[in-house]
């Protein structure tokens, strides 16, 4: 059986930055880049679409309203050793939303990539 990709759109500002930003900082690998429109990378089963203001995603809606990075939706991504993970990625200049925050289900932070939109690393609870 092959594996299913799921796709998501992030609206970014700079797909090159983005593309960068994804592979050296979280592990993603490129699939394709048509910069400065678009450009598509992958970790897992994730491919993760990076749509520039020159894509077709970018376009304005009817109304006029441009498709923009940003908000509080975000893609969510599993590591083993989340402070570990932190540490590493301050230590690159990574900017954070928040602190490390701990639930009853695990523990959670989120970064901020190079055009505002959120990502999510998080670490399920042991046991």
């Amino acid at each position: 059986m092959s594996e299913t990709l799921v796709n998501v759109r992030y609206m970014v500002d700079d797909v090159e930055a983005a593309i960068a930003w994804y592979t050296t900082h979280l592990g993603f690998t490129p699939i394709s880049n048509f910069a400065p429109a678009f450009a598509d990378v992958r970790r897992g089963a994730l491919r993760l679409l990076l749509s520039g203001p020159a894509s077709s995603a970018g376009r304005p809606m009817p109304d006029g309203e441009k498709p923009v990075p940003g908000g509080w939706n975000r893609i969510h991504l599993i590591v083993d050793d989340l402070p570990r993970e932190v540490e590493r990625l301050r230590a690159a200049g990574v900017r954070f939303r928040n602190e490390i925050v701990k639930g009853p289900g695990g523990a959670q932070i989120l970064l901020i990539d190079p055009s505002g939109n959120v990502v999510e690393l998080f670490q399920p609870a042991q046991g």
